[in-house]
Order: structure tokens, then C-alpha cells, then sequence
């Protein structure tokens, strides 16, 4: 199945499935390779999320420090990645999906499940509190935009099209995320 659905993004170029798909796609110098990617400068994740979520308050000139090219195309000018291409669509290990700007911990993998779009996919954040939601009525579409409680960094579109038990489909740009593996016992 994933052979076919390769098969058709190589065949279809870049269209997205409308459920996911953003006119803002990253610039052909944004589609960089993980390597070339990497953050520059690390942050600390954590399997847990804090009791409370204090706002960050971060000048854009700092996030163009902090974050590399694509990554602030995605969390600080609400872009999208290419679906397929990021690092998590198809990533299967347990643990905690965190905010790539600041680290908050946002999903558990337990929530992840395969949508079809080429983005991660979550039915739950790890709590209601961890992200925002705000109407987006870019491009002639009415979604509902998903941001980072801590940042605000965008980090996708939440639908309704979702499995059991919420019915809801968190789609979520790859990039704006870190996984942080569980512990292995």
C-alpha cells in the first residue's frame, strides 16, 4: 500500500490532498534533506507534559537564531511541508512527539495512527491544553489551525475525519515536531 501511494505522489508531482493541503508550500530551497535540516540549536524534551503551560515570549529575530529554514517556514509563517517527505509520516517508535520551537510535549505515538495524507496523524493531543485551535479561512477553505500552547508555533490542521475514540485527525507537519523515544525497559 505504501508502494502505491509513493507511487502516485511521484506520478501526481506535489498535489496534496485537500484535507492537508496548503498553497503555501515551502520554497524549493526549504526541501532540504534531514541532514542538512538540523536545528541549530538544541532543545530540551521531555516525556511529560508541565502541570501548566506558561507562554513563551521569543522575538522573531530570536526564532530566526533558533529554528533553520524550514523550520520557521512552518511554525513561524504557518507553511507546509510536502506531504511524504518528512521525518514522521511513516515513524512507528513508542514515545512523545514535542514542539521542534520550544519542546512542549504534545503527542504520544499511542495516538498516532496512518491518516493516508503523508503528515503525521493523531487522533488526541497529549492534553487539550498543549495546543491551541483557531479558525483559518486561508485559500478559500474553512479549517481549524493548530498551534503550540507554549510558542505559538503552527503546527497543522485538526479535521473530523478522524478514527475512534475522538473522530478527529490531527495533521501535523513532521518538522514542527521532535520525537523523544520512551525509555526502553
Amino acid at each position: 500500500m505504501r508502494i502505491i501511494k509513493l507511487l502516485l505522489l511521484v506520478i501526481l508531482g506535489t498535489h496534496l490532498p485537500v484535507s492537508c493541503q496548503s498553497k503555501k508550500q515551502a520554497p524549493p530551497q526549504a526541501q532540504q534533506s534531514a541532514e542538512e535540516n538540523k536545528p541549530q540549536n538544541p532543545i530540551r524534551l521531555s516525556l511529560t507534559a508541565p502541570d501548566k503551560v506558561d507562554k513563551l515570549a521569543v522575538p522573531d529575530s530570536e526564532w530566526k537564531k533558533r529554528l533553520n529554514e524550514m523550520e520557521y517556514y512552518v511554525l513561524r509563517e504557518k507553511g507546509t511541508e510536502r506531504s511524504f517527505t518528512g521525518s514522521y509520516w511513516d515513524h512507528h517508535e513508542k514515545g512523545v512527539y514535542c514542539c521542534s520551537g520550544c519542546g512542549l510535549p504534545l503527542f504520544q505515538s499511542s495516538s498516532k495512527f496512518d491518516s493516508g495524507t503523508g503528515w503525521p496523524s493523531f487522533f488526541q493531543p497529549m492534553r487539550k491544553d498543549l495546543v491551541t485551535e483557531h479558525t483559518d479561512l486561508s485559500y478559500g477553505m474553512k479549517r481549524v489551525e493548530v498551534l503550540c500552547a507554549r510558542c505559538g508555533g503552527h503546527l497543522g490542521h485538526v479535521f473530523d475525519d478522524g478514527p475512534k475514540p475522538t473522530g478527529l485527525r490531527y495533521c501535523i507537519n513532521s518538522v514542527s515536531l521532535r520525537f523523544n523515544p520512551a525509555e526502553k525497559k
